[in-house]
This record gives C-alpha cells, sequence and structure tokens, in this order.
C-alpha cells in the first residue's frame, strides 16, 4: 500500500485520512490544529511534527485546506521536500485561479499535480 502524507486533518481531510488508515495506506498527517491531531492519532494516523516531516517519503500528498492563501503557503514550504514523481493533490474548495498557478509553478519537482475540488452545493 501507499505511503500517504495528508495535511489539513479538520472536518474534512480528518475523516478523509481516517479512511485512507482503514484501506490498509500508512498515513502521516499534519495540522495546526491539536485536537485535529489528537483525533487523527486514535484514527491511526502517524502525526508529523512539521508540514515538511509529513511528506518525507510519501508517494502522495494530500492537502485539505481551507484557503488558496493556505495551499500556496504549504505546497510552498512542503515541494522542496516531496518525493520526486511523488502525486499531489489539493483537495480543498476554492478558486482554482488563486492557488492552482501558483502551485503549479512550485511543483518542478513533482509535476504530477492535481486539484480535485469538492462539488458545489
Amino acid at each position: 500500500m501507499a505511503q500517504i502524507a495528508f495535511i489539513g486533518l479538520g472536518n474534512m481531510g480528518g475523516p478523509m485520512a481516517a479512511n485512507l488508515v482503514k484501506a490498509g495506506h500508512k498515513v502521516i498527517g499534519f495540522d495546526l490544529v491539536q485536537a485535529s491531531l489528537d483525533q487523527a492519532k486514535a484514527d491511526g494516523v502517524t502525526i508529523a511534527g512539521t508540514a515538511p516531516a509529513s511528506v518525507k517519503d510519501a508517494d502522495v500528498v494530500i492537502t485539505m485546506l481551507p484557503a488558496g492563501r493556505h495551499v500556496v503557503s504549504v505546497w510552498s514550504d512542503v515541494v522542496p521536500h516531496v518525493t520526486k514523481g511523488a502525486l499531489m493533490i489539493d483537495c480543498g474548495r476554492r478558486m482554482r485561479s488563486q492557488a492552482m498557478p501558483r502551485c503549479s509553478r512550485s511543483t518542478r519537482r513533482s509535476p504530477a499535480a492535481s486539484a480535485a475540488p469538492r462539488a458545489r452545493r
């Protein structure tokens, strides 16, 4: 199974990471909120001390963050630490025009990057 870094373990990301653990993947997670980290740990997610530490040796990097500016900030921090060829996926809901062009420019090390926005209701 894959080693997956999951950054953003809140209301949406936490359950997604827990499901990946249940499916047999090794999930290394990071969040700024201690309660989210505690719940993720209880769900079987291995907790990293920093976002860059979470992506070390990951086959897949998933972010679920609240706004485009957070995505740009996190991707800027983690891309230098991502394994070459790792798949990077952003699942947050925001205007793609804000975050993805900047993130795409920063992913030359890991060109397999994608946005997977949630459906609008």
